[in-house]
């Protein structure tokens, strides 16, 4: 018999959870559909989120012939053999990790795109705009595709207890869904398997609790569910006691993440905070950090507590600032409301081609500095980082703002 992820895998938009602003009923993706008016596009996310399960879902509803090509694997030849079929009609090509599309083949199917012969869905688990070729991305709209929430997961699982797929006469409790949601990676396929493995282990009893899941699950047999110490309140009790400064509790909340052996998310979070909560007041730590987690990978539990140790014990007692995100989220704000503008034309290189003196070249200048404007006309006498004084890292960074703005 096939998995059960397999067998529940969505058949139309409706099942396909989290991504509304896709293939919900007001999705953009749902509204091409509805109107037979299919463009081009590329979906890119995290893996697990959904993005083939919806490419092949509108190949089904485009009533186009369909056709897939990875990118990574697949060579000119075998686009040639794809594209010859649209001498017969239009088709639809799935590109499978399109940012490793090469230019050759790329120069190929440009044409077939612009005259619409090709419609194309690009799937990618990487930033287009910073790993798609622009030939091919300036031809296609860009669609991020959200992560999996522990709520999605939640909807899902209920589903598949109440399908034809399941049959148990076993109550699963509410508890034992949020555990395995809560271990599942945000992945769905996962939680689907998880479920179908608590099932198999439960099916003789009448109520299929968090302790028969632990089995079912192989993890650590500790309290994970809500009422306790829920897995990722363990993982933000970490991040809060090292931002607070207190050593003590820091390593309590290590000990805990290293008894559940998800060496992983450890150092995800570990090299996240050092540059959150630390960042510049002590910029020499990053990298340091980052050795003690290469080390901790490396070495495997249950060595890799040891560098770890060092880690986080000085990443808890070093000074705190969070003044580069900061300034970096309001810059990204203001851009995506539409605060903002032209490029001044003096640091346009076409510009400054056509007339070098446009530019004002900094070296050329006393201490490399020269009144220039870098900042849209809308927003030049914008601010984003305000830097702190706690630190002497940081406070040489205000100083140093400080005899820009004079000279």
């Amino acid at each position: 018999m096939k998995p059960l992820a397999h067998r529940l895998r969505p058949t139309t938009f409706l099942d396909i959870v989290g991504q509304d602003h896709l293939v919900g009923p007001s999705g953009i993706i749902t509204n091409m559909i509805k109107k037979k008016r299919l463009i081009s596009f590329i979906l890119h996310g995290n893996p697990g989120t959904g993005k083939t399960t919806i490419a092949n879902l509108v190949s089904i509803q485009s009533e186009l012939d369909t056709y897939t090509f990875n990118a990574s694997t697949d060579n000119k030849n075998r686009l040639k053999d794809i594209v010859d079929t649209t001498l017969y009609h239009d088709i639809l090509l799935i590109i499978d990790e399109i940012h490793r599309m090469k230019t050759d083949i790329q120069d190929y199917l440009l044409p077939f795109v612009e005259e619409g012969k090709v419609t194309i869905i690009g799937l990618t688990t990487l930033n287009p705009y910073m790993s798609v070729n622009p030939a091919i991305r300036s031809r296609c709209h860009v669609y991020r595709v959200n992560d999996i929430t522990e709520e999605d997961i939640m909807i899902v699982l209920k589903r598949a207890l109440s399908s034809n797929e399941v049959e148990t006469d076993s109550i699963v409790k509410e508890d034992t869904l949020k555990l395995i949601a809560q271990t599942s990676n945000h992945e769905i396929r996962s939680a689907l398997n998880m479920l179908e493995a608590v099932l198999i282990l439960g099916e003789d009893q009448k109520v299929i609790t968090p302790a028969i899941a632990r089995l079912a699950l192989g993890k650590p047999q500790l309290k994970l569910d809500a009422d306790s110490d829920n897995y990722y309140e363990i993982l933000s009790a970490f991040q809060k006691s090292i931002r607070g400064s207190d050593v003590d509790a820091s390593l309590h909340y290590l000990a805990r993440l290293i008894v559940l052996e998800d060496l992983s998310s450890i150092i995800r979070r570990l090299l996240v905070i050092v540059y959150e909560d630390v960042g510049l007041a002590n910029p020499n730590l990053g990298p340091k950090v980052l050795a003690a987690c290469e080390t901790a990978l490396k070495v495997g539990l249950p060595e890799a507590r040891i560098p770890l140790s060092v880690a986080v014990i000085e990443t808890a007692l070093s000074p705190k600032s969070n003044t580069a995100h900061v300034a970096l989220d309001e810059a990204i704000a203001e851009y995506q409301s539409g605060k903002t503008g032209d490029i001044p034309k003096h640091i346009i290189n076409r510009e400054i081609a056509k007339n070098p003196s446009l530019y004002k070249y900094p070296h050329d200048y006393p201490n490399a500095v020269v009144k220039q404007q870098y900042l849209p006309d809308k927003i030049k006498d914008r601010t984003y980082f305000n830097p702190k004084e706690d630190s002497v890292y940081e406070k040489a960074l205000k100083d140093r703002l400080e005899l820009l703005k004079k000279l």
